[in-house]
């Protein structure tokens, strides 16, 4: 395989590469040469791409074709700024992005080869390219050493400060020299959000002078598909600005972090509200699957056989997770759920 070939397949994997961004003007290709006949297979895997991150689901590639796959991946960015519709640019960008994850979980796997004496690591040609990609698009230096990957400190702390869960912070990890010790997958899972971002930049950055007709149904198709599937909830009733806040951004079909789902789970569920009732809250978040949603709404509930119904967190918790948005009718309570209830006894 030659270097043209290899740079074809990376970027067919990872699209958001800056090479891509050059790949139709390097390839003399128009928008309306894009949309004659010959290029079908590419608009249809477009569509593919978007249905699929609009169900939840990682799209699959077939790196055989790679001029097809890096092509469906231009054409979904046009046929997403065409349809305008932000929860489903929200969700492409994610699944998106947790797809480049899962191919740089693969190419940096350590491979080992068999000697005489023992089996022996060496660095591959993907590792290498993976390690650049890391280095050269996100800054993010990350040196393989045995089994583990380590990182500067600095670099671990910019973007570990996303995470909430305990094993995240830098107090629960192995440090030395400066360096912190990390899993293949947690190392790559520190970049999601800038993967993430990349890939949504490139949705709002996309400069389109015409769509051409061929690409029209198609963007009909997504409208419909996003009638379809996209719900608005309202809820009646005085809420804390904390639980506004979490229905608001997913209202926007942007994506809220774990601890503010629980927030809003475990709020509405303490009001009265059914599982069947909150579930359609979560519908427009970027990473919506029902079967996931409604499993961990009936795990809060208690209503799963574990018989315990977890309880709404407290003002201090939600603070130390940038979760408080306090106003004055916040004061005096302790807990999100006395909002309200104290201004009425006062």
């Amino acid at each position: 395989m030659d270097d043209d070939d290899t740079m074809q397949i990376t970027m067919a994997k990872y699209p958001f590469l800056t090479q891509t961004g050059n790949y139709l003007r390097d390839t003399h290709l128009t928008l309306e040469e894009l949309g004659n006949s010959d290029w079908k297979p590419a608009i249809e895997k477009a569509y593919r791409r978007i249905l699929d991150s609009a169900n939840g689901k990682i799209y699959s590639s077939n790196l055989e074709i790679p001029e097809i796959e890096i092509l469906s991946f231009i054409i979904a960015i046009i046929l997403l700024r065409g349809s305008s519709i932000p929860t489903f640019n929200r969700r492409f960008s994610l699944a998106e992005a947790r797809r480049a994850q899962n191919y740089l979980e693969k190419d940096l796997e350590w491979k080992r080869e068999r000697s005489i004496i023992e089996h022996v690591k060496k660095r591959t040609k993907s590792q290498e390219l993976a390690l650049d990609i890391l280095r050269n698009e996100f800054n993010f230096q990350v040196v393989m050493e045995d089994d583990f990957f380590k990182v500067r400190v600095a670099d671990y702390l910019k973007r570990a400060i996303h995470f909430h869960e305990k094993e995240w912070k830098l107090v629960n990890r192995r440090v030395e020299n400066g360096f912190v010790f990390l899993s293949l997958h947690e190392t790559v899972r520190l970049i999601r959000k800038e993967l993430d971002e990349r890939i949504s930049s490139r949705i709002k950055t996309m400069t389109i002078e015409s769509i051409p007709q061929t690409f029209q149904q198609y963007i009909t198709d997504i409208k419909k598909l996003a009638d379809k599937i996209l719900e608005s909830v309202v809820f009646s009733g005085e809420y804390p600005p904390c639980v506004k806040h979490g229905i608001e951004v997913l209202e926007k079909g942007e994506n809220l972090p774990h601890s503010g789902r629980f927030l809003l789970a475990t709020y509405l569920l303490s009001k009265g509200q059914t599982v069947d009732q909150v579930a359609p809250l979560f519908k427009n978040a970027p990473d919506y699957n029902e079967r996931t949603t409604k499993y961990q709404l009936e795990h809060i509930s208690g209503s799963s056989g574990s018989g315990t119904k977890y309880q709404c967190p407290s003002c201090e918790k939600l603070r130390s997770e940038s979760l408080c948005f306090a106003t004055p009718d916040c004061d005096g309570i302790i807990n999100p759920m006395q909002f309200g209830k104290r201004r009425k006894n006062n």
